[in-house]
């Protein structure tokens, strides 16, 4: 039986500890892509801090109310509001399985979480569940974990958002490859971060298929929508366009009005000091050479 161990990370420059009760199972073996975020530095209220701990039960079905099940593409996951402020998430795997029980507070400034099964259900539902936390605590700090595929050109950070399969991941390929000076930050789950007015993008521990976990920073350059057409034009999108196009590809809570606020707003502000574009392109060199050219600074 190994002892209780506390972790700090900083993510997005966010303080965030992560403490595993004493277990034989669970540890940060399930957090591989942590450890370029590992902190020695400690703070008395971290940004958010989540026990793991498998004693912990659900909360009782009269304490609570069903809000919904959505599917993340991975699998379901189950979220009920706790009556008094919190939430109850189960997070199941595309088998169906559930691999994690999440307790949250109000703000998610304080979770806790039971895994189960085997190492690949707990990595996943461990995974799952800081990324929920993460995207829903950064509601309150004017940080946004979204859904884009990045790459950095002279201290500029691109993120390319998409539907699954549209081809963020092959633009931002045919960007390393034909654009010189460039680099991928994260292939996934980048965050947007709002300081002292300008925004910038990092890179998470979190990277989909794609293993890239840096711990990496860049000014936010411009954001760019990627739609499959016949051939290569770029648009850049009037703010309310530019809101519609942008939202989806941010992690929310549409049922908690607090949290879904806070993200337009958040939305809102990179808008206004952020260019938007829609690439209507092919999968191709010159799609990618047109788009710089077009947003680049």
């Amino acid at each position: 039986m190994s002892a209780a161990s506390v972790n700090n990370f900083r993510i997005a420059e966010h303080p965030i500890r992560i403490i595993f009760k004493e277990s034989d199972r669970n540890g940060m073996h399930l957090l591989p892509s942590f450890e370029p975020f590992r902190s020695e530095e400690t703070v008395e209220k971290p940004f958010f801090q989540l026990t793991i701990d498998d004693a912990l039960k659900p909360v009782p079905k009269e304490q609570r109310e069903r809000i919904r099940t959505f599917d993340t593409g991975n699998g379901d996951t189950v979220v009920d509001e706790i009556i008094g402020g919190g939430y109850q998430y189960i997070i199941k795997d595309i088998k169906g399985a559930e691999c994690c029980l999440l307790i949250a507070n109000k703000d998610f400034s304080e979770c806790q979480c039971a895994l189960n099964g085997n190492y690949n259900m707990r990595k996943f539902g461990l995974n799952n569940a800081l990324m929920l936390i993460f995207a829903f605590a950064g509601s309150n700090c004017d940080t946004l974990l979204i859904h884009a595929s990045l790459v950095r050109q002279n201290d500029y950070g691109y993120p390319f958002t998409a539907k699954s399969g549209t081809g963020k991941s092959t633009h931002v390929s045919l960007w390393l490859r034909h654009i010189p000076g460039c680099d991928l930050m994260n292939d996934d789950n980048p965050i947007i971060r709002i300081i002292d007015g300008q925004p910038y993008i990092f890179g998470g521990p979190w990277s989909g298929k794609t293993p890239c976990y840096r711990n990496v920073k860049a000014k936010l350059g411009a954001v760019t929508h990627i739609d499959r057409a016949e051939e290569n034009s770029i648009e850049k999108l009037a703010p309310v366009d530019a809101f519609a196009s942008f939202l989806p590809s941010c992690s929310t809570m549409k049922w908690d009005e607090t949290i879904f606020e806070r993200i337009c707003n958040t939305v809102t502000r990179i808008i206004e000091t952020t260019p938007i574009y829609t690439l209507h392109c092919l999968p191709n060199k010159e799609a990618a050479i047109l788009c710089n050219k077009a947003i680049s600074r």
